[in-house]
């Protein structure tokens, strides 16, 4: 009989044992994956907390740069010459707008855009960081503003932003003081730094240029809380921005219409000077441009009839021009002779209508044919006697003659608030050293006496060594700018005197000059007596021409018979009231003539809208009647924010009809 196999029995405690390991081994891994995923959520939550909390921060908040409004810039009267006015520019940000293929022609088809504004978009594109917003068109159009408002959300990354836009109320009557202010570009940004990209704008010549920080302001910026679409939903956060300061000017706004209706058609430069202070109460170059031009950039062709010009409208003939003085350099040649003990105010030398250097054959002609005859130190200056000066200048020797000049401020800069002034040049060995290498010749230092030769010499120049010999012989420092404020509810601050040294210790000596330059205007031979028929003050003053070209042989010319090109260039410098002083003015006008017949008269048109308020025949006084800058600022704000308004509203409709659109296969 066959056994049967034996039946094994399961092992229970085998099988425990089994269980149990595989539990803690499941339990082992769940708590390394819990582990993992606590550490993970620590590591989130906390570690790195402080960093994805910024992240999601940037992801909802964008920091929005508000850039201050320019200052404003002001007459002495308070009447304003450039203030900002509300404009709206296109900006494009690179990153989320994409390639500019895909969206470009579209928005070309909806606003004007120039093929210079899409190539200037196109260069700053590849230069400027993607994040960055570009300005795409600077000044927007209300037509342009409506069409984009409904099919802005075509177009993501494109923004109308509002801003503040520069504009000059009187563009050519000051354009050689003030200047303009332009679009930023590469070197402004190197000076400037990564904070002068929110600008668009910055100061490119005159006091816009010397004034730039103060005027510019400082930036402010929004916390702007915006949706997934990145669109701006509401302001969380703000930093208000600091207004640029605003500017009082000692130029007068009547006496600057008045001095450039002096003028004509004539082309030149003046100034005209406060006596006491050195104030620029007026100052022209002429002919000059309209500076609202170059705001926004100007066009090519404007820019070419500019630079094309023959007269050179852009260039500024009182800080970067000069000349010769000619013989408006004689009062402070006859004070020079009577400091350094060479001449006493009756000291008389004889004019014969020629001056030789002794053992010479050249003559050096006076400007009378015939001579003056006997000729004192008053006479010499109201006869304009160059015999006089001749003999002086080489009695002091060249260089006595450029120590004297340069203490009068000649070769040195007047200090006035504009970049780039040309010194100038006083005659002198060591000039001709640097152009030449020949030697210094006595008769370089006879034609130096008469402000010929070796000579440079601004308008700038001559009116300020004029108002210290009107003031008792203060040399002032020039300056345009009188007073500022910082913020509209600040009160004006006056800058400090301009700094000034003596040039004389001797009034008698100043006096006799002074007697001299007044019998120039009221004496019977002066070369300016026309200019003071039907005056009600006495005035002073000194007449000169300088040559552009020389005599033939003995035979002077007249420089009206002359081509245009080559006249002589007629000056005037003189002060008034003579019996106390208060406006030094210089006038050069370029192929005049001579300074009596052309520059005088000029300076008498400016001294009467100065003293008398009498404006050149059919001109009115401006009304001194301000607006409120605080009002027309709301009013501005007002209109900004009814336009961006209108362009929200205008997206919020164009977002409403892409939404309701529907699919025709459906």
């Amino acid at each position: 009989m066959r056994r049967r196999p034996r039946r094994v029995l399961k092992d229970a405690a085998a099988e425990v044992r089994h269980f149990r390991t595989r539990v803690i081994i499941a339990f082992i891994g769940v708590t390394l994956v819990l582990s993992g995923l606590a550490l993970g959520y620590y590591r989130l939550q906390v570690w790195h907390h402080d960093e994805y909390a910024t992240r999601a921060e940037q992801n909802r908040i964008k920091l929005r740069p508000v850039v201050p409004g320019r200052g404003l810039i002001y007459d002495r009267k308070g009447r304003i010459l450039a203030d900002n006015v509300p404009a709206f520019r296109l900006e494009v940000t690179p990153r989320e707008a994409g390639d500019p293929e895909d969206w470009l022609p579209g928005l070309a088809g909806i606003i004007d855009l120039s093929e210079q504004e899409i190539e200037d978009f196109l260069a700053a594109r590849k230069v400027t960081r993607s994040y960055k917003p570009i300005i795409l068109k600077l000044r927007m159009k209300p037509d342009e503003l409506a069409r984009l408002a409904v099919d802005r959300w075509k177009y993501p990354g494109v923004e109308v932003v509002s801003y503040l836009q520069r504009r000059y109320l009187h563009g050519e009557l000051f354009a050689h003081v003030i200047g303009y202010v332009g679009r930023i570009d590469e070197a402004d940004l190197a000076e400037m730094g990564e904070a002068g990209s929110v600008f668009s704008h910055t100061g490119k010549t005159g006091l816009e240029r010397s004034y730039e920080e103060a005027l510019r302001g400082k930036l402010g910026y929004e916390k702007v809380e915006t949706n997934v679409d990145g669109r701006p939903m509401r302001i969380v956060g703000r930093v208000p921005a600091v207004p640029g300061a605003d500017l009082r000017l000692s130029v007068d706004l009547d006496l600057q219409r008045a001095m450039v209706a002096a003028f004509g058609d004539a082309d030149g430069s003046a100034i005209a000077v406060d006596t006491k202070t050195g104030q620029v109460l007026a100052m022209v170059s002429l002919p000059s441009y309209d500076t609202n031009l170059f705001v926004n950039g100007i066009s090519h062709a404007d820019y070419n009839g500019l630079i094309n010009n023959p007269s050179r409208p852009l260039f500024n003939r009182n800080v970067l021009g000069g000349g010769p003085p000619g013989s408006t350099i004689k009062p402070v040649m006859a004070l020079a002779g009577l400091d350094s003990g060479l001449r006493t105010p009756s000291d008389r030398i004889l004019s014969t209508g020629e001056f030789r250097i002794p053992g010479q054959a050249r003559g050096y002609r006076d400007a009378s044919g015939g001579g003056h005859g006997w000729t004192d130190l008053r006479d010499s200056i109201s006869r304009s006697v160059n015999t006089y000066y001749y003999k002086l200048a080489l009695d002091m020797g060249i260089d006595r003659l450029s120590e004297y000049m340069h203490l009068y401020g000649f070769g040195e800069k007047s200090g006035i608030d504009l970049l780039g002034e040309n010194a100038g040049v006083v005659p002198s060995r060591e000039y001709k050293r640097t152009i030449s290498k020949e030697s210094w010749y006595p008769g370089e230092t006879v034609i130096s006496g008469i402000g010929q030769g070796y000579w440079i010499a601004t308008a700038l120049q001559i009116a300020r060594s004029t108002a210290a010999v009107a003031n008792g012989g203060d040399l002032h420092e020039l300056r345009l700018l009188q007073s500022r404020r910082d913020g509209y509810e600040s009160p004006w601050q006056d800058l400090p005197p301009t700094p000034s040294h003596r040039i004389t210790d001797k009034p008698a000596n100043l006096r006799a000059v002074q007697e001299g330059m007044i019998a120039t205007i009221n004496g019977p031979g002066g070369t300016a007596r026309r200019m003071a028929v039907g005056a009600s003050y006495t005035m002073a003053g000194k007449t000169g021409t300088a040559q552009r070209s020389s005599r033939k042989g003995n035979v002077s010319l007249n420089p009206h018979t002359l081509p245009y090109h080559l006249r002589h260039t007629a000056l005037f410098t003189g002060y008034a009231p003579a019996e106390d002083p208060q406006i030094a003015v210089a006038v050069v006008v370029e192929h005049g003539g001579y300074g009596g017949s052309a520059a005088a008269p000029i300076a008498r048109t400016i001294f009467d809208a100065w003293l008398l308020g009498k404006m050149p025949e059919g001109m009115e006084p401006t009304d001194d009647a301000v607006t409120d800058p605080l009002e027309a600022a709301v009013e501005m704000a007002q209109d900004a924010v009814d336009a961006e308004a209108a362009t929200e509203t205008g997206a919020d409709a164009g977002e409403a009809a892409a939404d309701s659109t529907t699919d025709p296969a459906q």
